[in-house]
């Protein structure tokens, strides 16, 4: 078989990792790919750095037009990032009749369903292993080991960021803040962190694991995003005091009246795995019908980790170029055609247990007016944790069973509206992923 020529869009952290990959291991790929891969031209702004990483043969440029356009090039891999330049790049190189594997979570949650369907119109493939969780080989384990089961939900720890800042405040019970400019100075958190911290990263990866596990549309603008950046380190503590561990999840659900599509701080009982998964590290749990809960770990970013995941696609779509279109496996999971048409669930419509508390004047009669407004709410209690009064006011920790969300911020209307209340009343959600 003739040799399949590879082209880098990119050469950073993950591009440099791809290159590396593909350069020490070329002679295990070829036994695997049935051919040999050869990386035959790189189009970045750092020109030096490509020409310290890739071999004196393989062409190196600015210009990522060259690239695309290349005939000798049968694979692109697109690792530039971003939604603008990238884009048209990648509909450049499959109107050209190109491959694509790209690492790129944003692009492919927020326009996938315009790649997908120029891909299929051009008969070819889009690869993007390394768009969620790095190394972790989440899309494959859904796409295809797990296609025999109806995927009932998958919550997942998919930013390493957020993962490691509530790692060190429950273990350190330091603040946000000053965790923050620890990560910042290891290097696990960008000089601009918003994008971890709030939740937007981790919403792309769980857009793209819900329309692989669903059969849905990508949907990242109907998706909830809440970060972890004013969560409070008393919170974490009374967590762990109750038995239980905040992690900044993506949730993806099916309910009866829809799909859930959700990125919040969550309380995870401390005895479940994934509330044990620590510091930057990944973990995505699914459960199927048929095989219940499986659980995948792992480096969720990094130059190797995800350049594992790149490179493993770019041998998977040199493994079919020659079948059949047809008898690829779907760029979505599910025949194009076939799409379920359910709507993501805003959030006053998910279904979850609650972590509320709250600061009350320490008086007779309080409580009863809380669980008053609870009961008329539909909101029962689980458990009750209330600390010693100080200058006469109390702290209460509630955590109730299932409830509505609409009821439950309803509830929280009225209590902070009591005279006895002092402050907003902190709401977090609770999963047992059991």
């Amino acid at each position: 078989m003739k040799p399949i020529k590879v082209g880098l869009l990119g050469i950073g952290t993950v591009g440099g990792g791809t290159a590396a990959v593909l350069k020490r291991n070329a002679a295990e790929i070829t036994r695997r790919a049935g051919c040999h891969i050869e990386l035959i031209e790189v189009a970045t702004r750092t020109i030096s750095r490509a020409e310290g990483v890739v071999d004196a043969g393989v062409k190196v440029s600015a210009d990522l037009e060259s690239v695309v356009n290349n005939p000798d090039v049968d694979i692109v891999v697109e690792l530039i990032g971003g939604t603008g330049l990238a884009k048209d790049l990648m509909l450049k190189a499959i109107e050209n009749g190109k491959h694509v594997v790209t690492a790129n979570k944003a692009l492919i949650a927020t326009c996938g369903n315009e790649i997908f369907a120029r891909a299929r119109e051009k008969n070819v493939m889009i690869a993007f292993e390394g768009a969620v969780a790095g190394g972790v080989p989440i899309i494959k384990a859904i796409r295809e080991a797990l296609s025999a089961n109806r995927i009932e939900w998958a919550a997942g720890i998919i930013n390493g960021t957020s993962n490691f800042i509530l790692t060190e405040m429950r273990e350190k019970g330091a603040s946000f803040a000053d965790v923050l400019k620890e990560a910042q100075r290891l290097g696990y958190a960008e000089a601009d962190p918003t994008f971890d911290i709030e939740g937007n990263d981790a919403a792309h990866k769980l857009t793209i694991i819900a329309a692989l596990a669903f059969g849905i549309p990508f949907q990242y603008d109907k998706a909830y995003i809440e970060g972890i950046s004013t969560l409070d380190a008393a919170d974490i503590k009374y967590a762990e005091e109750l038995g239980y561990r905040i992690k900044l999840l993506g949730i993806t659900r099916r309910a009866p009246n829809g799909i859930e599509l959700r990125v919040h701080p969550t309380l995870i009982p401390e005895k479940r795995l994934i509330a044990n998964v620590n510091g930057v590290m990944n973990a995505v749990l699914v459960k199927g019908d048929a095989v219940g809960s499986t659980m995948y770990y792992g480096p969720g970013a990094g130059a190797e980790p995800t350049a594992s995941a790149v490179v493993a696609d770019i041998v998977d779509v040199a493994r079919l170029l020659t079948a059949d279109p047809q008898h690829r496996v779907p760029l979505s999971a599910f025949q194009p055609d076939m799409l379920s048409s359910d709507p993501i669930l805003p959030i006053d419509e998910v279904v979850s247990s609650y972590y509320l508390r709250m600061q009350v004047t320490d008086q007779a009669g309080v409580m009863a007016e809380i669980t008053g407004i609870l009961a008329e709410n539909n909101i029962s209690i689980e458990a009750l944790l209330q600390k010693e009064a100080h200058g006469g006011t109390a702290e209460i920790v509630i955590l109730s069973h299932l409830a509505v969300e609409k009821q439950v911020n309803a509830a929280i209307k009225r209590i902070e509206g009591l005279a006895a209340s002092r402050g907003k009343v902190v709401k977090l959600r609770m999963e047992t992923l059991g």
